[in-house]
């Protein structure tokens, strides 16, 4: 007997019923945000994505690769383990659930997240994909969002337009992939490969194939890639640069109590603070989130020691503390990187046959997409949206739908906002924030930490009661 629920049946919104939640995007944490919402039959949701399916970083799941979260960072079980769409469901819906238990794995096969998340999405009848959102309006008159979309087919051709209603809005646009300015002009030129990390598997052969392979980035994709090369390459004829722009190929931090800068405490801690010292803080945390599992680093040691064992060192070069300056095409099949090395002060060049740009990933542009609500959204002193506690942009008060955001609110909540541990709590919050309810009560307290000094109370001027009235102190 399958344990997937039953899904009711959805209805289109139309200004007088308009929905009570759109969603637009669909990756992990709408998806979080859906599969919460679904238990609630008293709202109507709908979510949007324009691809033709969900699909998680599929450039990426090479082989072997893990996620660096445990399960229990599925999309619903730190806001409610029972609930139908966690992961050991899954496993149980796909009978698994007994090799799972004996495989003892606590940082699952990031391709099989990518295999749960879209179980999640094909059985949840509230998610749209195939619609590409063309803009987005308030009327003032009716008091709802206005949803302009596209409707594609699977050939991705338009195929019908149409319009829905909301009275609020959640944005899950996602990322996408940054490729620095130097190399920009090289990543669209067709004769040599110089790809993103997140198209890696697309062109993998074609990378192998290359006699000289040059990976820029020293985070988790980048370390993956070069550690997926080396493998696959001859011993002694690997012929592989790795550069990256830290002064180290560092490792995660890790800890315990490292990690409890991924809890709800620490969020609701950065949130309240200043906004110059949150600007600072982000980017001296990058250990945190941008290096390398120890593992993986572990691996790459252990791959290149092994190819030592016969005498003789591999070809392979890995160097931190390096920049790319400028960048530029040598004939018509090589490329040749200017380098900066930022400790020495030295300059060099590198020619090579192909480069992967592990370099990460950026919050995507929502300005052409909110063009139309950009006289209300309120700005922080560097022009970006100001966003509250419950992950909701701020807005003018002449709009009274509330527009939610989803991982484009690192400036605002911390390196916990792309996380995928957060990813139900943040769900959560939104539900009951929206709902004015608490149909998912959440923790007080989740860190052994405590984040900051405890504030004295603010100084006020003793009132005198008029008569009849009683004065309680506020603790």
């Amino acid at each position: 007997m399958s344990s997937t629920p039953e899904t009711p049946i959805t209805h289109p919104a139309t200004p007088d019923e308009p929905l009570d939640l759109a969603g637009i995007g669909i990756g992990p944490f709408n998806l979080s945000l859906a599969a919460l919402a679904h238990p609630l039959s008293h709202l109507r949701t709908a979510f949007y994505d324009q691809r033709p399916a969900f699909h998680w970083h599929p450039g990426l799941l090479i082989d072997g690769a893990t996620l660096q979260v445990p399960f229990l960072a599925d999309l619903v079980t730190l806001a409610d383990p029972a609930s139908p769409w966690t992961f050991l469901n899954y496993l149980k819906n796909r009978e698994r659930l007994f090799p799972f238990y004996f495989a003892e794995r606590f940082h699952i096969h990031r391709a099989e997240y990518d295999a749960y998340c879209r179980w999640v999405s094909e059985n949840l009848p509230a998610l749209h994909f195939g619609h590409q959102i063309d803009a987005v309006r308030w009327n003032p008159e009716r008091e709802t969002f206005e949803i302009d979309y596209t409707q594609l087919g699977t050939d991705g051709e338009a195929e019908a337009l149409g319009r829905t209603h909301a009275r609020n809005l959640v944005l899950g646009i996602g990322t996408t992939p940054h490729v620095p300015v130097p190399l920009r002009p090289l990543a669209d030129a067709p004769a040599v490969p110089v790809i993103h990390s997140a198209d890696y598997l697309d062109h993998r052969d074609r990378l192998l194939a290359a006699d000289h392979l040059t990976v820029i980035g020293a985070g988790q994709s980048g370390a993956e890639i070069f550690l997926d090369q080396l493998r696959a390459r001859p011993v002694g004829h690997e012929r592989l640069y790795w550069l990256a722009r830290t002064p180290a190929f560092a490792p995660m931090e890790y800890s315990k109590l490292g990690l409890e800068h991924f809890t709800p405490d620490y969020t609701r801690y950065f949130h309240g603070l200043p906004e110059r010292v949150r600007d600072t803080l982000v980017p001296a945390q990058w250990q945190l989130h941008k290096a390398i599992d120890h593992d993986t680093l572990a691996a790459i040691h252990d791959e290149l020691y092994r190819r030592t064992l016969h005498g003789g060192w591999p070809d392979a070069t890995l160097t931190p503390g390096v920049s790319v300056r400028t960048a530029g095409r040598v004939g018509t099949t090589k490329v040749e990187l200017h380098l900066d090395h930022t400790q020495q002060g030295t300059r060099s060049r590198l020619t090579t046959d192909a480069v992967v740009l592990a370099t990460g990933y950026r919050e995507r542009r929502m300005d052409t997409l909110l063009a139309a609500l950009d006289p209300y959204i309120r700005r922080d002193a560097a022009e970006r949206p100001r966003i509250d506690a419950h992950h909701r942009m701020v807005l003018d008060p002449t709009v009274t739908g509330s527009l939610y955001v989803q991982n484009a609110e690192t400036h605002t909540h911390g390196v916990g906002a792309p996380d995928l541990g957060l990813a139900a709590w943040r769900s959560a919050t939104i539900l009951n924030d929206l709902t004015d309810t608490t149909p998912y009560p959440l923790p007080t307290r989740t860190a052994f930490t405590t984040f900051g000094l405890p504030q004295p109370p603010t100084p006020h001027t003793r009132t005198i009661p008029t008569q009849g009235s009683t004065l309680v102190p506020r603790h």
